[in-house]
């Protein structure tokens, strides 16, 4: 009696071509996604980015809604607010949690920024928009010169 194959079970599993291309394209995310994932720095960056950003805001309100001017002192680390009724300014800005001085530090650092005000219409000191960076973050923020927008 002759034994013949039964066709009707069909064989299930993978070929050898399939499982390498699946260990290839594996191999390959995890050489990029694996060291982003373990380099906090450009979380952290990201969130000094955003910070400042708020900061800027933060000054433009106050200057408008205490119709003071507010003074933005930027040094390579960090971001100091005052005000005062003159464009030199004097007394530190209380910030919006209730800390005096407000002074946001940013460790990665901060490039392209010159210290400026805000007049009591929202207005900047300088004629022509200003571009501040963190460092480790590749987008600009932007401080819009006739309007004071940052962005």
């Amino acid at each position: 009696m002759t034994h013949t194959a039964n066709h009707s079970c069909p064989q299930t599993g993978f070929t050898l071509v399939e499982l390498v291309s699946v260990l290839v394209i594996v191999g390959i995310v995890a050489a990029i996604a694996v060291p982003r994932f373990f380099d906090s720095g450009s979380f952290s960056n990201r969130g000094y980015y955003d910070q400042l950003i708020s900061t800027l805001r933060y000054a433009q309100k106050a200057a408008i809604a205490q119709h003071r001017f507010v003074c933005v002192t930027i040094s390579a680390n960090s971001v100091k607010l005052t005000y005062g009724l003159t464009n030199t300014c004097g007394s530190d800005l209380t910030g919006p949690t209730g800390q005096t001085p407000y002074t946001l530090g940013v460790p990665s650092g901060i490039t392209g920024g010159t210290s400026f005000n805000f007049s009591a219409l929202g207005r900047p000191s300088f004629t022509t928009k200003q571009s501040i960076s963190v460092n480790g973050y590749s987008t600009a923020i932007t401080v819009e010169a006739e309007t004071g927008y940052v962005h």
